[in-house]
């Protein structure tokens, strides 16, 4: 086959999805340890206590508090 009678090549959409997928697992990453940060670090607490749902709502009643 000559170069004119070739396809052209598709570009692999693996980079896209690595990419896409890529974004969303860093700022998740991030989150988790923004919270072991802030909690832990910051807070001086026990790191078992950052996943516990009770401490979360603990802080949002805070938070929101009339």
């Amino acid at each position: 086959m000559s170069k004119e009678n070739k396809p052209p090549k598709r570009k692999t959409a693996t980079w896209r999805i690595v990419f896409r997928w890529m974004i969303p697992l860093f700022l998740f990453l991030s989150l988790i340890g923004g919270m072991m940060v802030g909690y832990v670090v910051l807070g001086k607490e026990e790191m078992s206590e950052v996943f516990q749902l009770e401490t979360w709502e603990h802080v949002m009643d805070l938070i929101f508090a009339p």
